[in-house]
């Protein structure tokens, strides 16, 4: 019994990381970010799927307000650092490192990018911007 309950236990936490890969940044709230200022973790149980990522959300208000325009919430560059972007480099953005400039959430790769972004927004932004269209 014991061999069996630990193989399920096994199985079933091997299979996590497979879901999760589909989990758009990394399960937080997208509305958190942009309305909170903060990086709100969302429940499994309120979720919507949009371009082939499950978004989670800490309210049913929230995904209905992700819903109804999610290009509003969703990180731009399609969640890429635009600080890296913007020196020619396509790395991933960190939802623990994030900047939110005109209502527009940007993720950028560490706390020292998001220092830059916010001395630099128009610069960077142009930058990442050009290297983003040339992809």
């Amino acid at each position: 019994m014991k061999t069996l309950l630990l193989s399920l236990i096994l199985t079933s936490a091997s299979a996590l990381p497979v879901l999760a890969q589909d989990w758009a940044i990394d399960g937080f709230d997208p509305v958190g970010f942009v309305e909170n200022g903060r990086a709100v973790p969302g429940r499994g149980d309120i979720s919507t799927l949009w371009k082939g990522q499950l978004w989670h959300f800490a309210s049913e208000e929230n995904r209905n307000r992700f819903e109804a325009d999610p290009r509003s919430f969703a990180p731009a560059f399609g969640g890429l650092c635009p600080v890296a972007l913007s020196e020619g480099r396509r790395v991933q953005g960190d939802p623990r490192h994030f900047v939110v400039i005109g209502e527009k959430l940007y993720l950028v790769g560490s706390h020292r990018s998001a220092r830059k972004l916010q001395q630099a927004p128009q610069d960077i932004l142009a930058r990442a911007q050009e290297s983003w269209k040339t992809r």
